[in-house]
């Protein structure tokens, strides 16, 4: 849990810095939740999955599903994590604690327009309510 944390953070941070407003843990329509889903200003989408070693990322065979619910797809890893293990098909972000560093662009494969919109809208709506319940606790 704290590479995870640490992981989470850096990477959050390094798509701050470049435009990106994030949030994590977002569940999509197939019940698979993107540790970190990110939208750039021009509106495009991408789902960060969030591997805090080699045994995670064996086990978790679901990264795949992410695919069909964004326009690039990344993986974020510490820096000890061994690279070459990662499928050269995907994005990739190394992170710590402090920040990230992008070291190759998810291939774009761009969303349905109704994709998108659906999508869109469910992460304002999921912002908006985590901003909600931080102003007003007692909301349900």
């Amino acid at each position: 849990p704290e590479i995870t944390r640490a992981v989470c953070r850096g990477a959050s941070r390094h798509l701050r810095e470049r435009g990106y407003a994030i949030v994590k843990e977002m569940t999509f329509a197939n019940g698979r939740r993107g540790d970190i889903v990110a939208l750039s200003p021009s509106g495009e989408l991408l789902v960060v999955e969030v591997k805090s070693g080699i045994e995670d990322y064996r086990v978790d065979g679901k990264w795949p599903d992410y695919r069909d619910y964004c326009d690039g797809f990344l993986f974020a890893v510490a820096p000890e994590f061994p690279l070459a293990i990662l499928p050269e098909d995907v994005g990739l972000i190394v992170a710590d604690a402090f920040g990230g560093e992008l070291l190759r662009e998810p291939p774009r494969h761009p969303l349905a327009p109704a994709r998108r919109k659906m999508l869109t809208i469910a992460f304002a709506r999921l912002a908006a309510g985590r901003l909600a319940a931080i102003e007003d606790p007692e909301l349900e």
